[in-house]
């Protein structure tokens, strides 16, 4: 929880009465290696604070798995599509390392949002930041050559290659495991 509480500090402070009910209000999952967080049609009725672990988010297409992005230590995690609008996702959260998560549940964070306003502006600002890497994603997938993108990918995640098999890794930047092989070969 001291993870959860640092992470928060470098968002927005907030109140300790807004800390002291949104520590209430959080479970601790365990989750194992391989299982999923959340898959497609489900409706996703939590927000997670990654404590521990690692997981990817992806799509199904046409029975290929295409992943467009990974959680690490410290993230915020949700299929926000589904989270904002309470419809059911498209994407799967499929956890790659045995992960411990604190989850808040819609309800009960819109709840603590009435007394809380710090708690509001919090999450809007989480909000925010993921819009903006979303985002910068798009901008990358539509104008960086691959070998940009996995530049990137190294400058700004250089421990995605110990945690991530390559085949995500080349999902996640849109190339073939080849390309990315014939890349890795060159840089």
């Amino acid at each position: 929880m001291n993870a959860l509480f640092n992470c928060i500090s470098q968002y927005y402070p907030i109140s300790s009465g807004a800390w002291e009910a949104l520590s209430k209000a959080s479970t601790q999952i365990k989750i194992s290696k391989n299982s999923f967080l959340i898959q497609e049609g489900m409706v996703c009725n939590n927000l997670y604070f990654l404590e521990q672990g690692c997981l990817r988010g992806y799509y199904n297409l046409d029975g290929k798995e295409i992943t467009y992005w990974f959680g690490f230590e410290n993230n915020f995690i949700t299929s926000f599509y589904s989270f904002i609008s309470r419809k059911p996702g498209v994407e799967n959260i499929q956890i790659l390392e045995d992960s411990t998560l604190w989850g808040i549940s819609y309800k009960t964070l819109n709840q603590l949002f009435d007394f809380h306003k710090d708690l509001e502006r919090l999450v809007r600002i989480i909000n925010e930041q993921y819009y903006i890497k979303l985002e910068e994603r798009l901008m990358a997938m539509q104008f960086k050559s691959a070998r940009e993108r996995y530049e990137q990918l190294m400058e700004t995640s250089p421990h995605i290659l110990q945690r991530i098999s390559l085949g995500q890794i080349a999902s996640f930047l849109g190339i073939s495991q080849e390309t990315l092989s014939r890349i890795r070969s060159q840089v």
